[in-house]
């Protein structure tokens, strides 16, 4: 069973579970076209496609129809996702579990497929493909995740909202995000030959932007006077580059060299031929010089730099330079509601991962306490 993309003009327009015979999954790609209706992005799309054939395949080892699935199914599916090998290349270290048959499916791996699971009900549910009851992949209110200090509410007393979670989860660590040393940012700027490159890094490490959002950039979306770039939510990327956030933001580059590096790109190494409105094209001498530069060649040139300067790891990725820009905003004062609006996340709880304190400032406080002790 894999997952297929059909293209139009090089762009995912659909995406499809087959079997191992070529024919459609046929409760699955319903729901598949119902995200691309629903203006979910290409990714996000293969990404559902991928999770729920682990749920295809487990109901065709036991034989079982759509209507059979309840929630004594639901656990049993978990217990299957747990013995699951993975066939993909760990992105982190010491989170997944090896077994004579290799390593497993990583624990948030494991929930994302039930996440997908609990849509793909919700929504066979409203088509009324699944008419078994309610969703199988049951929800309740939990009352200890409503006394928990740190959950965000809008107003104390005005949020009607119950805090739900589902029968069926998998506890997962709670990771820190990932920064980049200086040593390694360092080495990596300095590494750097092109002014394409160096700009597309820089966009991400100066201005903590995804790297989605780096490649839907377009010309009009840069203002030089100002310093500052309009991240815009766009669908229109040749190569299926997305901005994940749904709403514009406004992010102010004041720091010299980031739009310095991106003017000298434009101006000077950017194919003068280049008809697209976005900023990063391909480049180069080959035939596609001119078209937009792809998620997928800026995360494989991004390894093969960090292969050469023997500093990669399985946490040192683009993104990984955004949670360096967070992590030295919040250490250098700026305030949680203002690396909210700068990072472009919908809530406080993405930010305050970067809010917990940092190894050196445990260090300062522990070394200020000795002191003060003797």
């Amino acid at each position: 069973m894999r997952v297929v993309k059909q293209r139009e003009d090089g762009i995912v327009r659909r995406v499809m579970l087959v079997d191992d015979h070529g024919g459609e999954v046929a409760a699955v790609n319903p729901f598949l076209s119902h995200l691309f209706d629903a203006g979910y992005s290409p990714n996000t799309v293969c990404a559902y496609g991928y999770d729920l054939r682990h749920l295809a395949l487990f109901m065709a080892d036991r034989s079982l129809g759509w209507n059979d699935f309840g929630p004594p199914t639901a656990l049993e599916f978990l217990g299957y996702l747990r013995r699951v090998p993975s066939r993909r290349p760990a992105q982190r270290l010491g989170l997944t579990v090896a077994t004579e048959q290799g390593r497993l499916l990583a624990p948030a791996t494991v929930q994302r497929v039930l996440a997908a699971t609990s849509s793909f009900f919700d929504w066979a549910i409203a088509a009324e493909q699944y008419t078994n009851g309610e969703n199988p992949m049951q929800r309740r209110i939990d009352h200890a995740l409503g006394r928990v200090p740190e959950r965000h509410q809008p107003f104390v007393g005005a949020s009607r909202q119950q805090p739900i979670r589902r029968t069926v989860r998998v506890r997962l660590p709670l990771r820190l995000p990932r920064p980049m040393s200086t040593e390694d940012i360092d080495v990596l700027l300095a590494s750097l030959t092109t002014m394409r490159d160096l700009a597309i890094v820089l966009l991400m490490l100066d201005g903590g932007l995804r790297p989605g959002e780096v490649l839907c950039l377009q010309l009009d979306d840069i203002s030089y006077g100002r310093r500052r770039v309009t991240i815009r939510k766009r669908d229109d990327h040749p190569r299926g580059a997305r901005a994940k956030a749904r709403t514009e933001r406004v992010v102010d580059l004041h720091e010299p060299r980031t739009l310095d590096a991106v003017n000298r790109y434009v101006l000077h190494e950017r194919p003068l031929d280049g008809e697209s409105p976005f900023v990063f094209l391909v480049g180069g001498t080959g035939e596609r010089r001119c078209e937009p530069l792809s998620y997928q060649a800026v995360v494989r040139g991004f390894a093969r730099r960090l292969d050469r300067l023997g500093i990669r790891a399985p946490d040192k990725t683009p993104h990984a330079l955004r949670h360096t820009h967070a992590t030295a905003m919040w250490e250098g004062g700026m305030r949680e509601l203002a690396l909210q609006k700068r990072l472009g996340h919908a809530s406080p709880e993405s930010v305050r991962i970067y809010t917990r304190v940092s190894d050196e400032q445990v260090l300062a406080d522990y070394d200020h306490a000795l002191r003060d002790r003797s």
